[in-house]
This record gives structure tokens, C-alpha cells and sequence, in this order.
């Protein structure tokens, strides 16, 4: 098996030259929202923000989600479904981006931070779109593992 990457996803290739993504791990999709869930959660540590207990809450939430739903709609088994869990993960990227901001207004994070999370949302919004693309495209049975 040999493995290939690229900026949006690793991709597996076995022996018979087929793109294999064994687990929900090594998607880039998934590994970048991670990323952006720490960033997200580093942040909010911060003292006036973590007084914020609403919008923190809500903010650590939408990033979770993004991961979350990677993850979840891998599991499914279908290009449907999954892609239907990639929406919905790259539509809580887009929360955390509208959070991000109010969090700037109100003074919990600096421009830089905010630039970094706001960034790292649109990359993964980005490679999200790219997987879908990928899906649709390679039309996965109902029982196919991806």
C-alpha cells in the first residue's frame, strides 16, 4: 500500500491502485478541524473569554461539530450520507468564523487570533468542499467502505 497526500486529504492507494481512506483519521478534512478545535479551545481558555460562558460554550461547540460530524458521517457507508455529515460540518465551520468575530468585538481574542481561527476555518471549509467534490465524483456504494 502506498500512501499520497495532498493539501485537502492523505489517501491510501493499494496494490490493485485503488484510493482507500481506511479510517476517519486520515482524512485532511478532519485533521485540519482538529486542529481548529484546539485553536478554538485555546482561546477560549483565556480569562474574559472563558467568563463568556454562552458564547465560549457555543464557539467550542461549532468547532467539536466540524470534526464530529467528519467522523460520524465516515462511519455511514454511504456517499450520500456523508456528504450530507460533510454539510453540515462545513456549515459549523462557518459558525465558528461568525463567533470568531463577535469574540473580536468584544475584545477575548487579538486580530492575530482572530485571523488564525478565521483562516483555519476557511482551509478546512475549503478541504471539506474538495472531499465532497471527491465523493461525488467517485460514487461509493451504499455497503463500500471508504
Amino acid at each position: 500500500m502506498v500512501a499520497w497526500s495532498n493539501r485537502w486529504m492523505v489517501i491510501n492507494i493499494s496494490r490493485e491502485g485503488k484510493m482507500k481512506i481506511e479510517k476517519f483519521e486520515d482524512i485532511r478534512a478532519w485533521q485540519q478541524a482538529r486542529e481548529l478545535t484546539n485553536q478554538v479551545y485555546d482561546l477560549t481558555e483565556q480569562v474574559r473569554f472563558s467568563k463568556d460562558f454562552r458564547l465560549r460554550d457555543q464557539i467550542q461547540g461549532a468547532a467539536g461539530s466540524i470534526m464530529h460530524n467528519i467522523a460520524e458521517g465516515f462511519d455511514d457507508g454511504s456517499d450520500i450520507e456523508f456528504i450530507r455529515f460533510l454539510k453540515y460540518a462545513r456549515r459549523s465551520a462557518s459558525e465558528v468564523q461568525s463567533e470568531i468575530y463577535l469574540a473580536l468585538d468584544r475584545k477575548y481574542v487579538s486580530a492575530e487570533d482572530f485571523q488564525r481561527v478565521y483562516d483555519m476555518a476557511t482551509t478546512t471549509k475549503k478541504s471539506v468542499n474538495a472531499f465532497i467534490a471527491y465523493l461525488r465524483k467517485s460514487k461509493r456504494g451504499p455497503t463500500a467502505s471508504q
